[in-house]
């Protein structure tokens, strides 16, 4: 069955929850957030349709469709990791992002590659306990209402012969208007006595390859007065005992075994995992230096990616239809230094190409999360108004695309060292300054920046 689309993203919100993106939607959707690169968004789009069709054929067919995992060749800041992050939130996946460099072979100092399937469920856990709490918000805010006026107005506790009819009545109005007050906010300054389990860290911090990094919570969910979280009466505000109670009552009326077998199932058949610096991995066994652990970690890499079962605090996870995404500058290695395995672990390749200047400008204005967007609307809460010309704008793009090609290129983390610059003094004047309407025009970006483009040592280190 396909997976329903958050509500929270407005765009899709009336979307059938029935329906998944169409390649072209899922193109059109990453468009808003990243410039270019149209190779890489269609080939995840694919890849994601073709997890909505597996989904439909019969389950001894399904099974045997394999994911068409994806590696994405192309220098740092082009869109690599935000193309993957998009497309996680676009489908509400569970999605984990971690460098290959990470992990070492079994036998050296360092994280097990399986540590990354545990990751995925935890953050699938988080995010369907997020999912659940939200749906029983309602009831559980009426339970904590009942339960705080029950605390500032205890029931009447009298045998049935002698219940009094008005007194009853009366009772009722009056928590009536005690209820009208909770919910205006009038009471939020009251103290009242409430029962809480004080939160205390675990002290037991273990690292290790064997997957016991849980061991401390393990034992404090097994035996919950061991590590702290004994209850204990204490005075707090309303305000604040209602949003202890609401959490509290949220995870009673949730059913938490539920909540992990389905997180196991959405990792098993939704997970993408973003295996970044896969470059740094490369690199065949010489006999010495580092390149035989290199090798090491592409050999545990690949039974993960094939498909294989890992043992985690939640069950069992088979990893045979999570989403792999690997991505590397391959500047020094090559696709080819990978093992030949894992290189067809990874079918489709798409080179994601360096940015230029038009590119620039395209990201300085067109995204939802465009820069000058986000400066614009960061300056409006001290009540000052900015507007960039387009020569100003064609001016940042020009120095960014210089800066790079002078030194190292980081595509388009280039422009948030470049806006920075440019805006410095008005970020920092900001509260003080007396005129509202400010213009920036090519000339005020040409004096900001000057000396440090003109001096090409200080460039190197201011930019």
């Amino acid at each position: 069955m396909a997976i329903a689309l958050p509500q929270s993203l407005e765009n899709l919100a009336l979307k059938s929850m029935e329906k998944e993106l169409t390649p072209q939607e899922i193109v059109s959707e990453l468009d808003k957030f990243i410039i270019g690169q149209q190779a890489a968004k269609r080939a995840v789009a694919i890849a994601l349709r073709n997890r909505y069709r597996r989904r439909k054929l019969p389950p001894e067919l399904g099974d045997e469709i394999a994911p068409k995992n994806i590696l994405m060749i192309g220098p740092t800041g082009v869109g690599k990791t935000e193309i993957s992050r998009r497309l996680a939130k676009l489908t509400y996946s569970p999605f984990l992002k971690i460098e290959a460099s990470k992990f070492t072979e079994v036998g050296y100092v360092g994280r097990d590659v399986e540590s990354m399937i545990r990751d995925l469920v935890r953050i699938s856990v988080d995010l369907l306990k997020s999912e659940k709490f939200e749906e029983i918000k309602e009831k559980a805010t009426k339970n904590v209402e009942e339960k705080i006026l029950d605390i500032l107005l205890p029931p009447i506790r009298r045998s049935i012969d002698t219940v009094d009819e008005n007194d009853q009545l009366k009772f009722q109005e009056t928590r009536e208007k005690f209820r009208k007050k909770l919910r205006n906010g009038l009471l939020d300054e009251r103290m009242i006595e409430i029962e809480i389990k004080e939160k205390m860290s675990s002290p037991l911090e273990i690292f290790s390859n064997s997957g016991m990094e849980d061991i401390g919570i393990q034992i404090q969910e097994i035996m919950p007065g061991l590590l702290g979280g004994k209850p204990k009466r204490r005075k707090v505000k309303i305000k604040e005992a209602q949003e202890y109670l609401l959490e509290d009552e949220q995870k009673r009326l949730v059913d938490m075994d539920q909540i992990a077998r389905l997180a196991v199932e959405r990792v098993e058949h939704s997970g993408i995992i973003f295996l970044d610096e896969v470059d740094k991995v490369a690199g065949r066994e010489t006999g010495h230096g580092p390149e035989v652990s290199r090798e090491g970690v592409q050999r545990d890499l690949l039974p993960i990616i094939e498909g294989t079962t890992v043992n985690t605090r939640f069950g069992l996870v088979r990893t045979d239809h999570i989403l792999f995404i690997g991505a590397g500058a391959f500047h020094v290695t090559r696709p080819s230094d990978l093992i030949p395995e894992l290189q067809g672990r990874f079918p489709i390749r798409v080179e994601l190409t360096s940015l230029d200047k038009k590119d620039f400008i395209k990201i300085l204005t067109e995204p939802e999360n465009a820069l000058i967007r986000q400066y614009k609307a960061l300056l409006e809460t001290e009540g000052i108004h900015i507007d960039f010309t387009e020569d100003a704008i064609d001016e940042i793009a020009d120095i960014a695309e210089k800066v790079n090609d002078d030194s190292e290129n980081i595509g388009a983390r280039r422009l948030h060292t470049v806006m920075e610059k440019v805006m410095e003094d008005i970020s920092f004047e900001a509260p003080t300054l007396k005129k509202k309407k400010i213009s920036i025009d090519r000339k005020y970006v040409h004096k900001q920046l000057k000396d440090i483009v003109e001096d090409q040592d200080l460039s190197r280190f201011i930019l």
